[in-house]
């Protein structure tokens, strides 16, 4: 244990709060947990680690929470975080809902799985604190054959200066040792390229200590006995039109080659998802696929795994491909998106 440890500036109940967004598969939840043995076993701090998710299905949104203080403070409290000095975002697609960054402190840090650059998030709904940090996680993560959290701790690493990232280091190597020891190579040299390529991306000379400024993580109700709708009637009913798969990717996506299709609609069958998309005709076994809408499409590959002449193909997903190559399912239709 290393001793005379001390957390930056914390809250006014001296708690040092931490929060991962994810989505399911991308071991949000094992980094939180990685991180707080990291903190309480090697650097003596009290702290306390807990994640909240739904279906556990790949895909859905996850939140992993990290509370700390120091050792000569009771930790009592498993309330989530909703004003975080340090939000780390697993997958860009988050970034579209206002409520993956909210509650962030303007004196906090925020460290962003993308290759884009400060100027390119711009259309994103994000906050301004006093830092922001970029790496290309799911890159990293493909070319070492690991997994995007070791990447997402070694950029937490970078941007807290309080953690040791050799102590870090060391509790992935002891946690994943035991569990999967083939990984441990990978993951250690994942984490080690996520603390040297994280990008400063911004950073504010201004940002101060907050006193509870900024969007808050939970709003108070706007319904009261007079401003309440009729109960027992859905007056805005759900669609699958707006659904949005694109953040289940993890870095690669089938890739649609017509002049090598004979349209024998293998990869229709075995779509979970519905994505691909069939040209109209007035006898159905004439149809033709023509494309496929990335909207819907989470990565699964199994379409490339069925066709039987390599008109779908695994590629790696570049930034803009999936818009530019993608054929909607509904044109036209309120909801589409890019899809990535």
């Amino acid at each position: 244990m290393q001793g005379n440890q001390k957390l930056p500036l914390a809250d006014k109940c001296g708690f040092f709060e931490i929060r991962f967004e994810s989505i399911g598969g991308l071991g949000a939840h094992l980094a939180g947990q990685i991180f707080a043995i990291a903190a309480v076993l090697k650097l003596g701090f009290n702290g306390a680690h807990f994640s909240s998710y739904g279906s556990e299905k790949k895909g859905s949104p996850i939140k992993s929470y990290v509370r700390l203080c120091p050792a000569d403070r009771e930790l009592r409290n498993s309330s989530p975080v909703e004003r975080p000095d340090l939000v780390a975002v697993f997958h860009e697609a988050l970034l579209r809902m206002p409520s993956t960054c909210a509650g962030l402190k303007p004196s906090g840090a925020l460290i962003l799985n993308t290759g884009k650059t400060w100027e390119q998030l711009a259309s994103y709904p994000l906050p301004v604190p006093a830092r922001v940090y970029a790496v290309d996680a799911i890159g990293i993560a493909v070319e070492e054959k690991s997994r995007v959290n070791t990447a997402m701790l070694g950029a937490a690493a970078r941007a807290l200066s309080f953690l040791n990232p050799d102590v870090l280091l060391e509790a992935i190597v002891e946690i994943l040792g035991g569990k999967h020891p083939a990984a441990v190579d990978s993951n250690r040299r994942t984490f080690r390229r996520g603390f040297e390529e994280a990008r400063l991306v911004w950073e504010s000379q201004s940002a101060g200590p907050s006193s509870g400024d900024g969007v808050a993580a939970r709003p108070a109700p706007v319904y009261g006995y007079l401003t309440a709708p009729p109960g027992g009637l859905i007056v805005n009913p759900g669609n699958t039109i707006l659904n949005d798969l694109s953040a289940s990717r993890q870095g690669f996506l089938p890739v649609f080659d017509p002049a090598l299709c004979n349209h024998c609609g293998l990869c229709d069958l075995v779509c979970p998802d519905y994505c691909l998309v069939w040209g109209s005709a007035s006898e159905p076994i004439t149809r033709r696929l023509e494309g496929i809408d990335y909207q819907y499409c989470k990565g699964c590959l199994r379409c490339v795994d069925s066709c039987p002449t390599g008109a779908l193909k695994k590629e790696r997903e570049q930034d803009g491909f999936a818009q530019a190559h993608r054929t909607p399912l509904f044109p036209g239709k309120i909801g589409n998106r890019s899809g990535g």
